[in-house]
């Protein structure tokens, strides 16, 4: 019966996995590596508002989408480490139906590391020692529900054997260990950790009886005192073959059981713990192989129905059962993207910086490139390289009208506005400005150089000034340039003239390399007191680059 139960098992996992192969490639279902961030048929209706907000540009993150559930069916080996050595396929078993087991679970992500999973496993362990034992005989160790106890061996060898039912309902938590990347895309194989908890059913017997209901006594006793080389590790498998061939397989006689813990039928209950690490890998759009090893934590030392040392003491471990499968996990839902521990959340972001969005309105428009949004732009015909204000126009920074970059008088006094189209204002020229410099000066510009107070310190925009009449010499070598300071009312005020020249001359000199013979020195005259002005020399005009000071010895500020 066990063999067409478990012949069953695999029969359907290799019917699902066809079916739902055949059934992704004609279903809708989107690819996780196409995953359209904008549809909003994948949002739920509770996060519809969020998906709103940002496809209306008011919030910077999509909705988390929908994603599909996952139904497994697994199989494998299940194995008990407790007091007996537990068989397998590969290790000798007596049945190896009843080493096996299946399991059927259901999974949901909550998020792209943190799914939750419920899964019932129906399963059965065996196995046999190829050491003797006589410990079950030890005063203090006989029980009255101990199977050797019970059938009547009276302190012979025994081979302690078992075999045990489980069954399991759990609950794990599992964290994807590596969807969330940074230099690759979604995963193809999907590393994962999981945690539980669950309740444990188990029903442990062995096999103290051949097929006559007569003991193994005289069996046992032939195999433990056959002449061999005194290292029973190295005889094991001759061992296990004889035992293999001595027992019937039958496991007939119940194991020893607590007394004061809860049973159901012929099962004890154990509340348990649950850990282990697995592997997915995705072979369609719906489907997945796991492999997965779960141990199952059952703080019972009667799982593989011994607990006696060769001595009056209990063996000191806990018996725990050992899960390690191989499944299918197919996936369940439309308009829904794959289970998200397939999802590499970084692929919006990576896929937004990679994507370079096609301009659906005027405001995400700049048609002439200054870098203010054409539904703001209020010049919207700017030059390239112009500098521009938050608007969008060209700066004008006298505010006659001319912008900057037209304007051949930046500087325009509100009094001498309005300006004509070329920036220069309607005031006439001062009485220093009069004398025009010689044909071919005309790029040496006249201007002030501002002081404040009693400073003869200048200011960044005074030396930024210089620069540019220093860039205007170097362009007209063949021109000077007349250097004049106002202040005439007292020794004071002539003497900080005469300072103030000096320093424009000697700045022009020092910090930009003019021959100082290219400058007229002047001092003492009648403009603004503040200021030091300064124009090309006209033809002829001839007048000493350096002069004494007026009054060398006078304090000055």
């Amino acid at each position: 019966m066990s063999s067409k139960k478990y012949l069953i098992v695999l029969a359907s996992i290799f019917t699902l996995f066809n079916f739902t192969q055949v059934n992704a490639q004609s279903s809708g279902v989107y690819n996780l590596t196409s995953y359209d961030y904008t549809d909003s048929s994948l949002i739920p209706e509770k996060r519809m508002d969020q998906q709103s907000d940002f496809m209306n540009n008011r919030y910077l993150y999509p909705s988390k989408p929908r994603n599909q559930w996952e139904v497994g069916l697994s199989f494998g080996a299940v194995n008990v480490s407790g007091d007996v050595t537990s068989r397998n396929l590969l290790y000798t078993p007596i049945d190896p139906i009843k080493t096996l087991g299946f399991a059927v679970n259901v999974r949901k992500a909550w998020g792209y590391v943190i799914s939750t999973r419920l899964q019932y496993l129906h399963g059965s362990a065996s196995g046999y020692n190829y050491q003797p034992a006589i410990g079950y005989n030890i005063q203090g160790n006989r029980q009255p529900d101990n199977p050797w106890v019970k059938n009547n061996y009276n302190g012979g060898n025994v081979y302690y054997n078992y075999h045990t039912k489980v069954r399991q309902l759990s609950m794990d938590v599992i964290a994807a260990l590596n969807n969330i990347r940074y230099h690759k895309g979604s995963n193809k194989m999907s590393m994962y950790a999981l945690a539980g908890i669950g309740g444990f059913l188990y029903e442990s017997n062995t096999d103290a009886l051949d097929g006559n209901n007569g003991s193994y006594q005289s069996g046992f006793n032939d195999i433990a005192n056959k002449q061999r080389d005194n290292h029973l590790f190295k005889d094991r498998k001759e061992i296990a073959g004889e035992l293999k061939e001595l027992f019937d397989g039958t496991y007939e006689t119940d194991g020893e059981r607590h007394n004061t813990r809860g049973w159901y039928n012929d099962y004890t209950f154990r509340p348990t713990v649950n850990a282990g690490l697995g592997i997915s890998w995705r072979l369609g759009k719906r489907v997945s192989l796991n492999l997965e090893d779960k141990v199952i934590f059952t703080m019972d030392d009667l799982v593989d129905g011994q607990r006696w040392q060769e001595r009056d003491a209990m063996t000191r471990d806990f018996d725990n059962v050992n899960y390690l499968s191989l499944g299918i996990g197919v996936n369940l839902g439309n308009n829904a993207v794959a289970p998200l521990w397939w999802v590499n959340p970084n692929e919006f972001m990576y896929n937004g910086l990679a994507t370079v969005t096609k301009p659906d309105n005027e405001c995400n428009n700049d048609k002439d490139g200054d870098g203010v949004s054409d539904c703001y732009d209020r010049c919207g015909d700017t030059p390239g390289g112009v500098a521009v204000d938050t608007h969008g126009c060209p700066l004008d920074t006298d505010g006659d009208g001319v912008a900057d970059y037209k304007d051949k008088e930046l500087i325009t006094p509100t009094r001498c506005q309005p300006s004509n189209a070329d920036g220069v204002g309607n005031c006439p020229d001062p009485e220093c400005c009069k004398n025009v410099g010689p044909v071919g000066c005309g790029s040496i510009g006249s201007g002030s150089v501002m002081f404040s107070g009693g400073s003869r310190s200048m200011s960044s925009s005074a030396k930024n000034q210089l620069n540019t009449l220093a860039n205007s010499m170097r362009s007209n070598p063949n021109c000077n340039v007349v250097v004049m300071g106002n202040g005439s009312s007292s020794k004071v005020a002539q003497q900080r003239s005469w300072d103030r020249v000096n320093a424009v001359i000697n700045y022009m000199v020092d910090r930009n390399g003019i021959d100082r013979g290219r400058f007229i020195f002047q001092y003492g005259l009648g403009g603004n007191s503040n200021a030091v002005d300064y124009r090309a020399a006209g033809n002829g005009e001839s007048g000493p680059s350096n002069t004494p000071p007026p009054f060398p010895n006078l304090k000055r500020n």
